[in-house]
């Protein structure tokens, strides 16, 4: 009976080990498979931030604070644009639009202010497919700072659009300066940005251009738009002038941007005296 004790009490001590690996074994492979989940989810995870990334910047929402790189596809869209919104419009240093056109408006801007391009990219498209085309408006760009934080920068680039009117271009340059302006404040505004529009012009000599640059009457036009812009009491950008050409010109204080109908009935007004 002793040892018949003995060898049950044996048995059931190994029955008891197998039965304990068994439970670790199935508890290890349980954990393996959790990690292996986790694993899969968080490379999931990865490629979808990596999917979602490409994605913004593929459709430009992705908060990018540079312009578009030159010749990039972003920045030969914008060239074709501004193309054909300009064909066949005469240009003469900083104006847009007929000589004898009988309304002229006066755009003061900032090159780098974002509410100028909402105005740019906007209002401002019907205005030159309807008026400015057709021979009834002609529109005058001025300088004034109030977006470009840095007074060196500012006067660079407004200089660089005055040179690009020396060759009768500038309102091509300022439209590729708005259809790629970058963010605010980043700090985009450089040498290469600056050559980069100017390389996007057709027709545009890049060493005249770059010569010009250098010109003092275009350093003195910036600063006479300041001045002016002070008499007519302006404090934002963008901000106009309408009124019948080689007459007395009113303010205009717009109530959209988007919407030319607001400057249309103004230019009209203009036009009948």
């Amino acid at each position: 009976m002793g040892n018949q004790d003995t060898e049950l009490t044996r048995k059931q001590r190994r029955e008891q080990a197998r039965a304990e690996r068994k439970t670790q074994e199935e508890a290890s492979a349980a954990r393996s498979a959790q990690r292996k989940r986790l694993i899969q989810l968080g490379g999931a995870a990865v490629v979808i931030v990596i999917i979602i990334a490409i994605i913004l910047v593929a459709t430009g929402t992705g908060g990018s604070k540079n312009a578009p790189a030159p010749k990039s596809a972003a920045a030969n869209a914008a060239s074709t644009e501004v193309i054909r919104l300009l064909q066949g419009i005469p240009q003469s240093a900083n104006t847009l639009g007929s000589p004898s056109a009988p309304v002229t408006m006066q755009y003061f801007g900032d090159l780098e202010c974002p509410v100028c391009k909402e105005f740019t990219l906007g209002a401002l498209q019907g205005l030159i497919q309807k008026d400015v085309k057709t021979g009834k408006l002609k529109i005058e760009y001025h300088s004034m700072q109030t977006a470009t934080r840095e007074q060196e920068t500012f006067r660079n680039q407004q200089v660089a659009a005055l040179a690009a009117g020396k060759q009768n271009r500038m309102w091509d340059y300022i439209e590729l300066f708005y259809h790629e302006q970058g963010e605010e404040g980043s700090g985009y505004v450089t040498a290469s940005y600056l050559q980069g529009l100017a390389a996007q012009i057709p027709g545009l000599n890049l060493s005249d251009w770059s010569s010009a640059r250098n010109e003092t009457a275009f350093n003195d036009k910036v600063t006479s738009d300041a001045q002016a812009a002070n008499q007519a009491g302006f404090t934002g950008t963008p901000s106009f002038l309408i009124g019948k050409t080689g007459g007395a010109p009113q303010k205009y204080e717009y109530s959209s941007l988007t919407d030319p109908s607001g400057f249309e009935s103004a230019i009209e007004k203009a036009a009948k005296g």
